[in-house]
């Protein structure tokens, strides 16, 4: 049976050590990221994703009930995670959202390129969506994206040094997450009984 907020406390005790591993987020969640929520709030998820991965795509709204449920107790941050080896869009959809978010509409573009239940990541795709937000379509594609290419690799890079291998991988307040992506497992881990968090 999966824990669920207000299990009892020895389900909820077994459930974090299940599902926490030892590896550190590499660098811990700051302003450099994007954002939901505002750091310093009680709780944080960090997901390392890639548009083009169903699983991300799957997470998506699995997130979004853990954020409504913790409210302003939570900051969310999504870092890029390309897997261009198998996924040949993901890295024109991952520069795509870092040019939207010059223009202030990195979580708007986050969203397009989730939105459905297949991928659509095109050239033609992403300057569609520019336009639907309101971004000149030219910026969100080469030769334009060039200047945020450092940004997606940084977070690659971080993702590598904090131990991720696939995607989505998700770290709960500054450690790995390994259980289940689902609104009860998450909601456990992030908030340790506090038995368990001593």
């Amino acid at each position: 049976m999966t824990a669920t907020p207000g299990s009892c406390p020895e389900r909820r005790r077994a459930a974090r050590r299940s599902t926490i591993g030892t590896s550190r987020l590499d660098p811990p969640i700051g302003p450099y990221d994007h954002l939901e929520g505002v750091l310093g709030a009680a709780f944080s998820l960090v997901e390392y994703g890639d548009f083009e991965c169903p699983y991300c795509r799957a997470a998506v709204p699995v997130i979004e009930r853990v954020r409504r449920a913790l409210g302003d107790r939570l900051v969310f941050a999504f870092r890029h995670f390309p897997l261009a080896e198998v996924h040949p869009f993901a890295l024109a959809a991952a520069t795509a959202a870092e040019a939207a978010g010059l223009a202030g509409r990195f979580w708007t573009m986050h969203a397009k390129l989730y939105a459905g239940d297949e991928p659509a990541l095109t050239q033609t795709d992403l300057r569609r969506y520019a336009e639907e937000i309101g971004v000149p379509p030219q910026k969100v594609t080469w030769p334009a994206t060039r200047f945020v290419e450092d940004r997606v690799e940084a977070d690659f890079n971080s993702g590598v040094r904090s131990g991720v291998r696939g995607t989505p991988t998700f770290f709960v307040n500054g450690e790995r997450y390994r259980g289940p992506v689902t609104v009860p497992a998450l909601l456990a881990a992030l908030q340790p009984s506090p038995a368990s968090a001593s």
